[in-house]
């Protein structure tokens, strides 16, 4: 269940990106990427789709060719005619303005543009190709993601740092000048739409680094810095539980602070993994922090020696994946189920107590315990399950008690014993 207590979030302004508020009031917002090639239009549409419908709420898709900038609008069309308007934001690097150009129906269904200023152009035609994009934004009144990350920065502005940084009586770190181009970067781009004439409250800025301690030492130092709406990630975060781990670390920290108006988790998929596990793994950070919620959490113990069974293992694992497939229809009919807390344990020690502290726990037998399963809701045991059929008569406890609590807003515990 959300937590009363949440972090002071630092105070930004609020960017529209269609239906979409990032900053401000607004909750931290999830987004994630496709990896599909643009111009297949049908397979971007089906991923950003599933994106969507996991909880993406903005979808960053690749603009590299003219094949994919023509294919833009299409993929937007297919998405409407499934009854999905989740934002699209076009991912620009190097021919961006003449894409954008030579696609005006691409500028124009696209919801948000990103634009690495690292890679925008060298020299003066860095000036006038960013003018260019930042002018189209304007034209379509799009907002911008001025996007710098550690592995493309502007290579002309950090030589200048760099130099400075030598002439110094007391020269710095060279990795802490990097970080200060990072952040130097983002922020004169930004002043530089402004001059445009890109509004204030149409900008957002990342600063991505793949370090954890370099990430949250760059956005501690640009929180204080500006008023934009930050987005957060750590770039080329890796694959599996180290990718994971390495992107809440650092994501945890500064949300805790109060930092950060968007996220999203960079992990590189294993063979055969859905997309839609970075999405899932950016919820279950907020919902963990008491940020948001979406879907009902289910507490486990670890196991030990008295858990030698692996039943309550595989209840607590079914329980999770029966929880997900039916919040679609109750996010439509039971609003507030998503805050609703369950708890499968594995034996009398804590079994008991942490099913009491959920609304709705089960204590399986441990070894040599007797062979029942006492239910509680909201506290109170209300009935004590045994056989074969544990996991679909708990499976039914739980419908009946989502219907109660959150179809009439009161529940009752008529559940008779068993």
């Amino acid at each position: 269940m959300v937590e009363d207590q949440q972090p002071k979030r630092r105070r930004t302004v609020p960017v529209s990106i269609g239906d979409v508020v990032v900053g401000g009031d607004a909750p931290v917002v999830i987004q994630s990427m496709t990896n599909t090639d643009t111009a297949d239009e049908v397979g971007t549409a089906i991923q950003v789709a599933d994106l969507a419908r996991a909880g993406s709420e903005l979808v960053r898709i690749t603009v590299n060719t003219e094949e994919a900038a023509e294919a833009v609008p299409h993929i937007r069309d297919r998405l409407e005619a499934m009854g999905l308007d989740v934002p699209l934001v076009g991912d620009f690097h190097f021919n961006g303005h003449k894409l954008l150009e030579r696609h005006p129906a691409c500028a124009e269904a696209l919801a948000k543009y990103r634009i690495n200023p690292g890679n925008v152009g060298r020299g003066a035609r860095r000036d006038t190709q960013y003018a260019q994009m930042i002018e189209t934004a304007c034209r379509y009144d799009k907002p911008v993601r001025i996007g710098v990350n550690w592995g493309s920065l502007d290579q002309d502005l950090l030589a200048r740092m760099m130099d400075d940084n030598a002439a110094a009586k007391q020269p710095q770190d060279s990795r802490d000048v990097m970080k200060e181009a990072l952040i130097v970067s983002a922020l004169e781009s930004a002043e530089r739409a402004e001059e445009i004439g890109l509004g204030h409250d149409r900008i957002i800025i990342s600063c991505k680094l793949s370090g954890v301690q370099d990430l949250i030492e760059v956005y501690q130092d640009l929180s204080r810095r500006c008023e934009y709406p930050l987005h957060l990630g750590l770039t080329e975060a890796g694959m599996g539980s180290k990718g994971i781990v390495a992107s809440s670390a650092a994501l945890a920290v500064l949300l805790q602070q109060g930092i950060g108006d968007t996220i999203r988790m960079s992990l590189t998929p294993e063979p055969g993994e859905a997309r839609t596990t970075e999405v899932q793994v950016a919820q279950e950070l907020l919902q963990t922090m008491g940020l948001r919620a979406f879907t009902p959490l289910v507490a486990a113990c670890p196991g030990c020696g008295r858990t030698t069974s692996t039943v309550f293992q595989e209840l607590a694992g079914e329980i999770q994946t029966y929880v997900r497939d039916r919040m679609p229809e109750w996010r439509r009919h039971y609003p507030g189920v998503e805050e609703m807390s369950l708890a499968v344990m594995g034996c009398v020690v804590n079994g008991p107590g942490e099913s009491k502290h959920a609304n709705i726990g089960i204590s399986l037998p441990g070894t040599g315990e007797r062979p029942v399963a006492p239910v509680y809701e909201d506290g109170e045991k209300t009935v004590t399950l045994k056989g074969d059929h544990v996991a679909d008569d708990f499976k039914a406890v739980i419908e009946r008690y989502v219907e109660r609590r959150y179809g009439s807003g009161t529940v009752s515990s008529d559940v008779s014993s068993g």
